[in-house]
């Protein structure tokens, strides 16, 4: 095994799973080309239509399972909406508050969404030990929690 000590360059976590991002990006954008959509389009999209299935959805958790801005949630959503993806449906208990439903568009091109994103984690996780994959999942929560906490902890700065 490769051991890196912390001053080598190649042992950047941070610009380690950037990379793997991009590769990863640049590979399901091959797999759909022919719906149209992005790599962020089609997962917001399985999401929506997942979650959907049991329960009411809204943009606050489209931007909390993906960790993104209210903007960046927003024009996902209208291009989706636009293209007929989805359409979002006042609820009666909050007239600002908008449910996001799938349209039969999004229930016909699922499976093929899912097809994708199986496909993209058997190569991922291909000669992976199923104990590393437990350990890496572990790992990258924990750095999204850190990062998530730094992102409070600067708001906070920068509210005083």
């Amino acid at each position: 095994m490769d051991v890196r000590k912390k001053y080598d360059t190649t042992f950047e976590v941070g610009r380690m799973i950037n990379s793997l991002s991009h590769q990863l990006k640049r590979q399901m954008c091959i797999l759909e080309e022919e719906s149209g959509l992005t790599n962020m389009q089609s997962l917001v999209l399985h999401y929506i239509a997942f979650q959907t299935v049991e329960r009411n959805l809204y943009q606050k958790d489209v931007e909390k399972a993906f960790q993104i801005r209210r903007s960046t949630a927003t024009g996902i959503l209208q291009f989706l909406e636009k293209e007929g993806y989805i359409y979002r449906e006042s609820v009666d208990r909050d007239a600002r508050l908008k449910k996001i439903v799938p349209t039969e568009k999004t229930v016909e091109l699922h499976g093929h969404i899912i097809s994708n994103i199986r496909h993209m984690e058997r190569i991922l996780q291909e000669g992976v030990p199923e104990e590393d994959l437990e350990v890496c999942v572990r790992v990258l929560e924990q750095m999204s929690a850190n990062l998530a906490g730094n992102e409070n902890d600067r708001g906070k700065e920068t509210t005083k």
